[in-house]
Protein backbone atom coordinates (compact mmCIF):
# COMPACT_ATOMS: atom_id res chain seq x y z
CA UNK A 1 0.00 0.00 0.00
CA UNK A 2 0.98 3.72 -0.76
CA UNK A 3 2.31 5.16 2.64
CA UNK A 4 -0.16 8.06 2.73
CA UNK A 5 -2.88 5.60 2.81
CA UNK A 6 -0.76 4.12 6.64
CA UNK A 7 -3.40 6.70 8.62
CA UNK A 8 -6.59 5.17 7.40
CA UNK A 9 -6.09 1.89 8.97
CA UNK A 10 -5.33 3.50 12.45
CA UNK A 11 -8.58 3.48 14.74
CA UNK A 12 -9.75 3.10 17.90
CA UNK A 13 -9.50 -0.55 18.58
CA UNK A 14 -5.63 -0.36 16.55
CA UNK A 15 -4.88 2.58 19.33
CA UNK A 16 -6.35 0.44 21.81
CA UNK A 17 -3.75 -2.28 21.40
CA UNK A 18 -0.75 0.20 20.56
CA UNK A 19 -1.30 1.61 24.24
CA UNK A 20 -1.23 -2.16 25.68
CA UNK A 21 1.61 -2.21 24.22
CA UNK A 22 2.79 0.79 25.61
CA UNK A 23 1.27 0.05 28.89
CA UNK A 24 3.02 -3.24 29.61
CA UNK A 25 6.30 -1.84 28.90
CA UNK A 26 6.47 1.15 31.14
CA UNK A 27 5.93 1.88 34.44
CA UNK A 28 2.72 3.48 34.63
CA UNK A 29 -0.64 5.11 32.57
CA UNK A 30 1.39 8.56 32.32
CA UNK A 31 4.62 6.92 30.66
CA UNK A 32 2.25 4.70 28.36
CA UNK A 33 0.28 7.65 27.19
CA UNK A 34 3.57 9.37 26.38
CA UNK A 35 5.17 6.21 24.69
CA UNK A 36 1.99 5.39 22.52
CA UNK A 37 2.05 9.16 21.54
CA UNK A 38 5.62 9.07 20.36
CA UNK A 39 4.88 5.75 18.27
CA UNK A 40 1.83 7.80 16.86
CA UNK A 41 3.92 10.74 15.60
CA UNK A 42 6.59 8.85 14.23
CA UNK A 43 3.66 7.05 12.24
CA UNK A 44 2.23 10.11 11.13
CA UNK A 45 5.96 11.31 10.05
CA UNK A 46 6.08 7.80 7.81
CA UNK A 47 2.49 9.02 6.10
CA UNK A 48 3.75 11.82 4.79
CA UNK A 49 6.70 10.21 2.72
CA UNK A 50 6.83 9.09 -0.37
CA UNK A 51 7.20 5.09 -1.31
CA UNK A 52 5.31 1.82 -1.17
CA UNK A 53 5.35 -0.53 2.18
CA UNK A 54 4.12 -4.11 1.74
CA UNK A 55 1.09 -5.64 4.43
CA UNK A 56 1.13 -2.17 7.07
CA UNK A 57 0.96 -4.12 10.16
CA UNK A 58 4.21 -5.72 10.11
CA UNK A 59 5.28 -2.09 9.49
CA UNK A 60 3.34 -0.88 12.29
CA UNK A 61 4.43 -2.98 14.82
CA UNK A 62 8.44 -2.54 13.85
CA UNK A 63 7.91 1.43 14.11
CA UNK A 64 6.73 1.11 17.66
CA UNK A 65 9.14 -0.84 18.84
CA UNK A 66 12.05 1.36 17.26
CA UNK A 67 10.37 4.37 19.31
CA UNK A 68 10.57 2.13 22.30
CA UNK A 69 13.66 1.13 22.03
CA UNK A 70 14.58 4.80 21.76
CA UNK A 71 12.09 5.19 24.77
CA UNK A 72 14.00 2.67 26.58
CA UNK A 73 17.51 4.15 26.02
CA UNK A 74 16.49 7.74 26.85
CA UNK A 75 14.65 6.47 30.59
CA UNK A 76 18.06 4.86 30.79
CA UNK A 77 20.32 7.69 30.07
CA UNK A 78 18.08 10.17 32.37
CA UNK A 79 18.25 7.20 35.40
CA UNK A 80 21.97 7.51 35.36
CA UNK A 81 22.21 11.11 35.50
CA UNK A 82 18.79 12.01 37.85
CA UNK A 83 18.42 9.47 39.82
CA UNK A 84 22.15 9.02 41.66
CA UNK A 85 21.88 12.95 42.59
CA UNK A 86 20.24 14.27 45.86
CA UNK A 87 16.53 14.61 44.45
CA UNK A 88 15.86 17.79 46.85
CA UNK A 89 18.73 19.84 44.83
CA UNK A 90 17.62 18.39 41.80
CA UNK A 91 13.78 18.93 42.39
CA UNK A 92 14.00 22.22 44.29
CA UNK A 93 11.72 22.92 47.11
CA UNK A 94 8.80 25.40 47.97
CA UNK A 95 10.92 27.94 48.74
CA UNK A 96 12.84 27.35 45.24
CA UNK A 97 9.56 27.65 43.76
CA UNK A 98 8.29 30.71 45.17
CA UNK A 99 12.00 32.64 43.99
CA UNK A 100 11.90 31.66 40.71
CA UNK A 101 8.44 31.88 40.12
CA UNK A 102 5.73 34.65 41.23
CA UNK A 103 2.38 34.32 43.31
CA UNK A 104 0.16 34.19 40.14
CA UNK A 105 2.17 31.41 38.77
CA UNK A 106 2.45 29.61 41.93
CA UNK A 107 -1.28 29.46 42.03
CA UNK A 108 -1.13 28.02 38.88
CA UNK A 109 1.33 25.33 39.58
CA UNK A 110 -0.19 24.36 42.76
CA UNK A 111 -4.16 24.10 40.92
CA UNK A 112 -2.51 22.18 37.84
CA UNK A 113 -1.24 19.69 40.72
CA UNK A 114 -5.18 18.80 40.98
CA UNK A 115 -5.11 17.31 37.72
CA UNK A 116 -2.58 15.21 37.85
CA UNK A 117 -3.54 11.57 38.30
CA UNK A 118 -3.44 10.24 41.79
CA UNK A 119 -0.24 8.45 41.65
CA UNK A 120 1.85 11.88 40.53
CA UNK A 121 -0.81 13.84 43.17
CA UNK A 122 0.26 12.40 46.11
CA UNK A 123 3.68 12.52 45.32
CA UNK A 124 3.81 15.88 44.41
CA UNK A 125 1.79 17.31 47.88
CA UNK A 126 3.70 15.11 49.77
CA UNK A 127 6.89 16.69 48.42
CA UNK A 128 5.99 20.40 48.12
CA UNK A 129 3.44 21.07 50.82
CA UNK A 130 4.36 18.69 53.49
CA UNK A 131 7.92 18.90 52.84
CA UNK A 132 8.52 15.49 53.03
CA UNK A 133 11.43 13.57 51.42
CA UNK A 134 11.05 11.12 48.58
CA UNK A 135 12.69 8.31 50.97
CA UNK A 136 9.68 9.19 53.31
CA UNK A 137 7.28 9.56 50.60
CA UNK A 138 8.34 6.24 49.26
CA UNK A 139 8.08 4.58 52.90
CA UNK A 140 4.48 5.74 53.25
CA UNK A 141 2.88 4.73 50.18
CA UNK A 142 5.13 1.52 50.30
CA UNK A 143 7.03 1.65 47.15
CA UNK A 144 10.39 2.40 45.97
CA UNK A 145 12.19 5.60 45.88
CA UNK A 146 13.57 5.24 42.60
CA UNK A 147 9.78 5.13 41.44
CA UNK A 148 8.79 8.08 43.75
CA UNK A 149 11.72 10.60 42.00
CA UNK A 150 10.30 9.53 38.82
CA UNK A 151 6.93 10.39 39.74
CA UNK A 152 8.16 13.70 40.71
CA UNK A 153 10.21 14.18 37.79
CA UNK A 154 7.41 13.21 35.17
CA UNK A 155 4.75 15.48 37.07
CA UNK A 156 7.05 18.55 37.58
CA UNK A 157 8.52 18.39 33.78
CA UNK A 158 4.00 17.94 32.80
CA UNK A 159 3.27 21.49 35.39
CA UNK A 160 6.18 23.21 33.99
CA UNK A 161 5.55 22.63 30.18
CA UNK A 162 1.84 23.62 30.70
CA UNK A 163 1.72 26.20 33.44
CA UNK A 164 1.80 29.14 30.70
CA UNK A 165 -0.61 27.34 28.68
CA UNK A 166 -2.67 26.65 31.80
CA UNK A 167 -3.21 30.91 32.34
CA UNK A 168 -5.94 30.61 29.54
CA UNK A 169 -7.05 27.44 29.38
CA UNK A 170 -7.26 26.25 32.64
CA UNK A 171 -8.96 29.63 34.38
CA UNK A 172 -11.91 29.15 32.35
CA UNK A 173 -15.24 27.85 34.44
CA UNK A 174 -16.41 24.63 34.37
CA UNK A 175 -19.55 24.68 32.58
CA UNK A 176 -21.35 21.30 31.74
CA UNK A 177 -23.59 21.19 29.28
CA UNK A 178 -27.60 19.61 30.18
CA UNK A 179 -27.01 15.28 29.18
CA UNK A 180 -29.82 13.32 30.33
CA UNK A 181 -30.32 9.65 29.43
CA UNK A 182 -33.42 7.70 29.21
CA UNK A 183 -32.86 4.60 31.55
CA UNK A 184 -34.58 1.48 31.44
CA UNK A 185 -34.04 -1.78 33.35
CA UNK A 186 -35.02 -5.12 33.82
CA UNK A 187 -34.85 -7.48 36.58
CA UNK A 188 -34.52 -7.00 40.57
CA UNK A 189 -33.42 -3.25 41.17
CA UNK A 190 -33.15 -4.21 44.44
CA UNK A 191 -29.84 -6.32 43.72
CA UNK A 192 -28.21 -2.93 42.77
CA UNK A 193 -29.31 -0.41 40.61
CA UNK A 194 -26.36 1.58 39.48
CA UNK A 195 -29.02 4.20 38.00
CA UNK A 196 -29.14 5.79 41.19
CA UNK A 197 -25.68 6.54 41.35
CA UNK A 198 -25.84 8.64 38.13
CA UNK A 199 -28.05 11.34 38.48
CA UNK A 200 -25.33 14.92 38.77
CA UNK A 201 -24.42 16.55 35.47
CA UNK A 202 -21.34 15.87 36.14
CA UNK A 203 -21.76 11.63 36.37
CA UNK A 204 -23.38 11.80 33.14
CA UNK A 205 -21.08 13.60 31.31
CA UNK A 206 -18.15 10.84 32.83
CA UNK A 207 -20.15 8.13 31.38
CA UNK A 208 -20.74 10.11 28.26
CA UNK A 209 -17.21 11.03 27.02
CA UNK A 210 -16.44 6.61 28.18
CA UNK A 211 -19.44 5.63 25.93
CA UNK A 212 -17.15 4.94 22.56
CA UNK A 213 -13.40 4.59 23.72
CA UNK A 214 -12.30 4.35 27.01
CA UNK A 215 -11.15 7.12 28.72
CA UNK A 216 -8.53 7.67 31.77
CA UNK A 217 -9.30 9.75 34.75
CA UNK A 218 -6.34 12.13 33.61
CA UNK A 219 -8.17 12.33 29.70
CA UNK A 220 -11.57 13.27 31.29
CA UNK A 221 -10.51 15.64 33.97
CA UNK A 222 -8.53 17.65 31.10
CA UNK A 223 -11.65 17.59 28.83
CA UNK A 224 -14.03 18.43 31.50
CA UNK A 225 -11.54 21.11 33.20
CA UNK A 226 -12.35 19.75 36.62
CA UNK A 227 -9.07 18.32 38.45
CA UNK A 228 -8.68 14.72 38.42
CA UNK A 229 -9.23 13.97 42.37
CA UNK A 230 -13.06 14.38 41.53
CA UNK A 231 -12.94 12.92 38.23
CA UNK A 232 -11.42 9.66 40.08
CA UNK A 233 -13.82 9.63 42.89
CA UNK A 234 -16.94 9.52 40.78
CA UNK A 235 -15.36 6.81 38.37
CA UNK A 236 -14.90 4.66 41.15
CA UNK A 237 -18.41 5.16 42.09
CA UNK A 238 -19.72 5.06 38.47
CA UNK A 239 -17.80 1.86 38.68
CA UNK A 240 -18.90 0.29 41.89
CA UNK A 241 -22.86 0.84 41.41
CA UNK A 242 -24.75 0.97 44.04
CA UNK A 243 -23.94 -2.61 45.01
CA UNK A 244 -20.50 -2.67 44.52
CA UNK A 245 -20.37 -5.35 41.78
CA UNK A 246 -22.90 -3.58 38.90
CA UNK A 247 -21.47 -0.35 37.97
CA UNK A 248 -22.24 2.04 34.81
CA UNK A 249 -18.68 1.87 33.87
CA UNK A 250 -16.06 -0.86 34.13
CA UNK A 251 -12.17 -0.63 34.63
CA UNK A 252 -9.98 -2.02 32.17
CA UNK A 253 -6.55 -3.63 32.81
CA UNK A 254 -4.89 -0.61 31.38
CA UNK A 255 -6.36 1.37 33.83
CA UNK A 256 -8.87 3.14 31.90
CA UNK A 257 -12.69 3.36 31.89
CA UNK A 258 -15.11 2.15 29.58
CA UNK A 259 -18.92 1.83 29.71
CA UNK A 260 -20.71 -0.66 30.99
CA UNK A 261 -24.30 -0.92 29.43
CA UNK A 262 -25.97 -0.45 26.37
CA UNK A 263 -26.24 3.14 25.77
CA UNK A 264 -27.46 4.15 22.07
CA UNK A 265 -26.67 7.77 20.54
CA UNK A 266 -29.38 9.68 19.84
CA UNK A 267 -29.33 9.34 16.07
CA UNK A 268 -28.41 5.85 16.16
CA UNK A 269 -31.42 5.21 18.68
CA UNK A 270 -33.68 7.01 16.04
CA UNK A 271 -32.61 4.97 13.18
CA UNK A 272 -33.37 1.76 15.53
CA UNK A 273 -36.45 3.11 16.32
CA UNK A 274 -37.44 4.01 12.73
CA UNK A 275 -37.03 0.46 11.85
CA UNK A 276 -40.05 -1.05 13.87
CA UNK A 277 -41.85 2.04 13.45
CA UNK A 278 -42.27 1.20 9.70
CA UNK A 279 -44.52 -1.86 10.38
CA UNK A 280 -46.47 0.01 12.36
CA UNK A 281 -49.48 0.04 10.36
CA UNK A 282 -48.62 -3.88 9.38
CA UNK A 283 -48.36 -4.86 13.11
CA UNK A 284 -51.79 -3.41 14.17
CA UNK A 285 -53.36 -4.67 11.21
CA UNK A 286 -52.41 -8.48 12.19
CA UNK A 287 -53.54 -8.21 15.80
CA UNK A 288 -56.39 -6.45 15.02
CA UNK A 289 -57.39 -9.05 12.88
CA UNK A 290 -55.83 -11.69 15.37
CA UNK A 291 -58.38 -10.31 18.38
CA UNK A 292 -61.55 -10.35 16.12
CA UNK A 293 -60.86 -14.44 15.37
CA UNK A 294 -60.39 -15.36 19.14
CA UNK A 295 -62.50 -13.19 20.90
CA UNK A 296 -64.26 -15.76 21.88
CA UNK A 297 -61.22 -17.33 23.34
CA UNK A 298 -60.16 -14.53 25.11
CA UNK A 299 -63.23 -14.44 27.31
CA UNK A 300 -63.71 -18.26 27.74
CA UNK A 301 -60.46 -17.96 30.23
CA UNK A 302 -61.01 -19.12 33.42
CA UNK A 303 -60.62 -15.70 35.84
CA UNK A 304 -61.75 -16.06 39.22
CA UNK A 305 -63.30 -12.24 38.96
CA UNK A 306 -67.16 -12.08 39.48
CA UNK A 307 -67.44 -10.79 35.79
CA UNK A 308 -65.22 -9.91 33.13
CA UNK A 309 -64.99 -7.74 30.06
CA UNK A 310 -62.61 -7.82 26.81
CA UNK A 311 -61.61 -4.59 27.46
CA UNK A 312 -59.81 -5.51 30.96
CA UNK A 313 -58.59 -8.66 29.01
CA UNK A 314 -57.02 -7.01 25.85
CA UNK A 315 -55.90 -3.87 28.64
CA UNK A 316 -53.95 -7.27 30.32
CA UNK A 317 -52.57 -8.88 27.10
CA UNK A 318 -51.59 -5.79 24.92
CA UNK A 319 -48.01 -5.50 25.43
CA UNK A 320 -47.89 -8.90 24.53
CA UNK A 321 -49.63 -8.75 21.45
CA UNK A 322 -47.44 -5.74 20.89
CA UNK A 323 -44.47 -7.51 20.96
CA UNK A 324 -45.39 -10.24 18.36
CA UNK A 325 -43.08 -8.54 15.57
CA UNK A 326 -39.87 -7.95 17.53
CA UNK A 327 -39.86 -11.36 18.84
CA UNK A 328 -39.80 -12.35 14.97
CA UNK A 329 -36.79 -10.04 14.64
CA UNK A 330 -35.31 -11.63 18.29
CA UNK A 331 -34.94 -14.58 16.32
CA UNK A 332 -33.51 -13.68 12.92
CA UNK A 333 -30.97 -11.88 15.02
CA UNK A 334 -30.15 -14.67 16.90
CA UNK A 335 -30.07 -17.31 14.64
CA UNK A 336 -27.97 -14.85 11.68
CA UNK A 337 -25.80 -12.91 14.04
CA UNK A 338 -25.40 -13.01 17.79
CA UNK A 339 -26.25 -17.28 17.92
CA UNK A 340 -22.49 -17.68 19.17
CA UNK A 341 -22.41 -14.99 21.44
CA UNK A 342 -23.01 -15.77 25.57
CA UNK A 343 -26.11 -13.76 26.76
CA UNK A 344 -25.52 -11.52 29.74
CA UNK A 345 -27.00 -13.07 32.73
CA UNK A 346 -27.33 -10.56 35.87
CA UNK A 347 -30.30 -10.18 38.47
CA UNK A 348 -30.87 -6.59 36.92
CA UNK A 349 -29.77 -4.96 33.79
CA UNK A 350 -30.09 -1.48 33.08
CA UNK A 351 -29.96 -0.26 29.30
CA UNK A 352 -30.80 3.54 27.61
CA UNK A 353 -30.17 5.94 25.07
CA UNK A 354 -29.41 9.54 24.87
CA UNK A 355 -32.67 11.62 24.85
CA UNK A 356 -34.43 12.56 22.09
CA UNK A 357 -37.23 14.73 23.70
CA UNK A 358 -39.73 12.13 22.86
CA UNK A 359 -41.49 9.92 25.97
CA UNK A 360 -42.29 6.12 24.71
CA UNK A 361 -44.11 5.08 28.05
CA UNK A 362 -43.20 1.54 28.74
CA UNK A 363 -43.31 -0.24 31.64
CA UNK A 364 -44.29 -3.27 33.63
CA UNK A 365 -43.68 -4.14 37.32
CA UNK A 366 -44.40 -6.92 39.20
CA UNK A 367 -44.35 -8.44 43.18
CA UNK A 368 -44.23 -11.73 45.01
CA UNK A 369 -45.93 -12.08 48.24
CA UNK A 370 -46.99 -15.00 50.50
CA UNK A 371 -48.87 -15.83 53.11
CA UNK A 372 -51.21 -12.77 53.07
CA UNK A 373 -55.01 -12.33 53.37
CA UNK A 374 -55.73 -16.43 53.02
CA UNK A 375 -53.51 -16.84 50.39
CA UNK A 376 -50.36 -18.54 50.23
CA UNK A 377 -48.75 -17.29 47.17
CA UNK A 378 -49.79 -13.76 45.76
CA UNK A 379 -48.32 -12.60 42.50
CA UNK A 380 -49.77 -8.37 41.41
CA UNK A 381 -48.52 -6.91 38.01
CA UNK A 382 -49.09 -3.51 35.99
CA UNK A 383 -48.61 -2.35 32.98
CA UNK A 384 -48.06 2.01 32.81
CA UNK A 385 -47.62 3.23 29.08
CA UNK A 386 -48.34 6.91 27.87
CA UNK A 387 -52.54 5.98 28.08
CA UNK A 388 -51.71 4.38 32.34
CA UNK A 389 -50.52 5.69 35.22
CA UNK A 390 -48.38 3.72 37.47
CA UNK A 391 -50.26 1.70 40.28
CA UNK A 392 -47.17 0.02 41.92
CA UNK A 393 -43.59 -0.65 41.32
CA UNK A 394 -41.85 -3.59 42.02
CA UNK A 395 -40.78 -2.96 45.24
CA UNK A 396 -44.33 -2.75 46.71
CA UNK A 397 -44.82 -4.13 50.07
CA UNK A 398 -48.47 -6.07 49.10
CA UNK A 399 -48.49 -7.21 53.14
CA UNK A 400 -48.12 -3.86 53.88
CA UNK A 401 -50.53 -2.20 51.43
CA UNK A 402 -54.49 -1.91 52.34
CA UNK A 403 -55.77 -1.14 49.48
CA UNK A 404 -53.91 -4.34 47.30
CA UNK A 405 -55.35 -6.17 50.15
CA UNK A 406 -58.73 -5.46 49.63
CA UNK A 407 -58.52 -6.24 46.24
CA UNK A 408 -57.23 -9.72 47.50
CA UNK A 409 -59.71 -10.34 50.07
CA UNK A 410 -62.64 -8.99 47.86
CA UNK A 411 -61.77 -11.75 45.28
CA UNK A 412 -64.74 -13.89 46.14
CA UNK A 413 -66.56 -11.21 47.03
CA UNK A 414 -66.28 -8.98 50.31
CA UNK A 415 -69.79 -7.18 52.36
CA UNK A 416 -69.38 -4.33 53.55
CA UNK A 417 -70.64 -4.64 57.18
CA UNK A 418 -67.70 -6.50 57.43
CA UNK A 419 -65.52 -3.60 56.92
CA UNK A 420 -64.05 -1.49 59.79
CA UNK A 421 -64.24 2.40 59.72
CA UNK A 422 -60.71 2.10 58.57
CA UNK A 423 -60.77 -0.30 56.22
CA UNK A 424 -63.60 1.67 54.35
CA UNK A 425 -61.71 4.61 54.10
CA UNK A 426 -59.32 2.44 52.33
CA UNK A 427 -61.91 0.90 49.89
CA UNK A 428 -62.82 4.38 48.88
CA UNK A 429 -59.59 4.60 47.14
CA UNK A 430 -59.80 1.56 46.19
CA UNK A 431 -62.47 2.11 44.08
CA UNK A 432 -61.49 5.21 43.26
CA UNK A 433 -58.22 3.35 41.62
CA UNK A 434 -59.98 0.73 40.00
CA UNK A 435 -58.90 -2.40 42.31
CA UNK A 436 -62.95 -2.81 43.82
CA UNK A 437 -66.32 -2.05 41.96
CA UNK A 438 -69.28 -2.31 44.81
CA UNK A 439 -72.61 -3.86 44.29
CA UNK A 440 -75.14 -3.83 46.79
CA UNK A 441 -73.69 -4.36 49.76
CA UNK A 442 -70.83 -6.16 48.26
CA UNK A 443 -66.98 -5.22 47.09
CA UNK A 444 -65.87 -7.44 44.15
CA UNK A 445 -62.00 -7.33 42.58
CA UNK A 446 -62.15 -5.25 39.13
CA UNK A 447 -58.80 -5.78 38.09
CA UNK A 448 -58.26 -9.80 36.58
CA UNK A 449 -57.47 -12.44 38.86
CA UNK A 450 -56.33 -15.91 37.86
CA UNK A 451 -55.30 -18.94 39.39
CA UNK A 452 -51.53 -19.19 39.94
CA UNK A 453 -51.84 -22.35 38.07
CA UNK A 454 -53.27 -20.75 34.81
CA UNK A 455 -50.48 -18.65 34.34
CA UNK A 456 -50.54 -19.64 30.49
CA UNK A 457 -53.29 -17.50 30.30
CA UNK A 458 -50.90 -15.61 27.48
CA UNK A 459 -50.28 -18.01 25.31
CA UNK A 460 -53.47 -17.62 23.25
CA UNK A 461 -51.89 -13.92 22.36
CA UNK A 462 -48.06 -15.71 21.72
CA UNK A 463 -49.53 -17.52 18.88
CA UNK A 464 -49.87 -14.94 17.26
CA UNK A 465 -45.87 -14.84 16.81
CA UNK A 466 -45.92 -18.55 15.28
CA UNK A 467 -44.57 -17.30 11.20
CA UNK A 468 -45.73 -13.85 11.80
CA UNK A 469 -43.86 -11.39 9.39
CA UNK A 470 -41.10 -13.83 8.55
CA UNK A 471 -40.62 -11.30 5.36
CA UNK A 472 -40.48 -8.27 6.89
CA UNK A 473 -38.73 -9.20 10.53
CA UNK A 474 -36.01 -10.92 8.52
CA UNK A 475 -35.30 -7.46 6.73
CA UNK A 476 -35.74 -5.53 10.38
CA UNK A 477 -33.09 -7.91 11.76
CA UNK A 478 -29.98 -7.73 8.77
CA UNK A 479 -30.74 -3.68 9.32
CA UNK A 480 -30.76 -3.77 13.22
CA UNK A 481 -27.65 -5.98 13.03
CA UNK A 482 -25.44 -3.68 10.94
CA UNK A 483 -26.16 -0.72 13.36
CA UNK A 484 -25.99 -2.56 16.74
CA UNK A 485 -22.23 -3.79 15.76
CA UNK A 486 -21.30 -0.17 15.25
CA UNK A 487 -23.55 1.00 17.92
CA UNK A 488 -22.30 -1.47 20.45
CA UNK A 489 -18.90 -2.29 21.92
CA UNK A 490 -17.41 -6.03 21.45
CA UNK A 491 -17.75 -6.67 25.28
CA UNK A 492 -21.20 -5.79 25.32
CA UNK A 493 -22.60 -7.58 22.49
CA UNK A 494 -24.02 -10.43 24.98
CA UNK A 495 -26.61 -7.93 25.69
CA UNK A 496 -28.14 -6.84 22.10
CA UNK A 497 -31.35 -8.39 23.35
CA UNK A 498 -31.94 -4.58 25.04
CA UNK A 499 -30.72 -2.80 21.99
CA UNK A 500 -33.70 -4.15 20.31
CA UNK A 501 -35.48 -3.77 23.25
CA UNK A 502 -34.81 0.07 23.28
CA UNK A 503 -35.45 0.02 19.12
CA UNK A 504 -39.07 -1.54 19.80
CA UNK A 505 -39.84 1.09 22.82
CA UNK A 506 -42.76 2.98 20.61
CA UNK A 507 -44.26 0.29 19.49
CA UNK A 508 -46.54 -0.27 22.49
CA UNK A 509 -47.60 2.71 22.67
CA UNK A 510 -48.60 3.52 18.78
CA UNK A 511 -50.60 -0.71 19.30
CA UNK A 512 -52.50 0.87 21.93
CA UNK A 513 -53.66 3.77 19.99
CA UNK A 514 -54.27 1.77 17.10
CA UNK A 515 -56.43 -0.42 18.66
CA UNK A 516 -58.43 2.08 21.00
CA UNK A 517 -59.07 4.01 17.43
CA UNK A 518 -60.53 0.72 16.80
CA UNK A 519 -62.72 0.56 18.96
CA UNK A 520 -61.43 -2.67 20.75
CA UNK A 521 -59.86 -0.71 23.84
CA UNK A 522 -60.97 1.98 25.90
CA UNK A 523 -58.35 3.76 28.14
CA UNK A 524 -59.17 4.58 31.57
CA UNK A 525 -60.15 7.78 32.79
CA UNK A 526 -57.35 10.52 33.96
CA UNK A 527 -55.15 7.48 33.18
CA UNK A 528 -55.95 5.21 35.91
CA UNK A 529 -57.81 2.37 36.79
CA UNK A 530 -58.40 -1.67 36.58
CA UNK A 531 -56.94 -1.43 33.48
CA UNK A 532 -53.33 -3.26 32.55
CA UNK A 533 -53.44 -4.32 36.58
CA UNK A 534 -53.77 -7.93 36.89
CA UNK A 535 -53.14 -10.93 40.16
CA UNK A 536 -52.33 -14.63 40.30
CA UNK A 537 -53.04 -15.94 43.09
CA UNK A 538 -53.08 -19.83 44.82
CA UNK A 539 -54.65 -20.84 47.71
Amino acid sequence: MDRKDLLTIIDDELLDHLYGFCYARTNDSYEAEELCSDIVYELVKASAASGEIGNPYPFIWKVARNVYADFSEKRGRHSAVFYEGDPEKVLGSAEAVEEEDNTETLTLIFRRIAFLTKAYREVMIAFYLDGLSTAEIAKRLNTGEGTIRQRLFSAREKIRSEVEEMKDKYNKPVALDNIDFVFWGTGNPGWGDPRHVCTRQFSRHIVWLCRKKPRSASEIATELNVPTVYVEEEMEILTKGENGEYGLLRRLDNGKYAINFILLEKDVFEKATALYTAQIPRICDAITEYIEKHKEEYLAFPYLNKKVDLNLILWQQVKHLATIYSNNVVWYLEQKYFKDIRKTDRPLTVFGYEDNGQYYGVGCDGADAYNVCGYSVVHVENIYITRIRKHFDCSVDVSNDPQLQLAIRAIGGLSVEALTEKDKEHAAKAIECGYLYREGNMLYTKILVSDLKDRHLFDLSYRLNAGSFAKEAEATADKLAALFKKAIPDYLMGEWVYANALANAPVLDAVVECLIEKGLLVPPENGIGAEGCYMFVQK
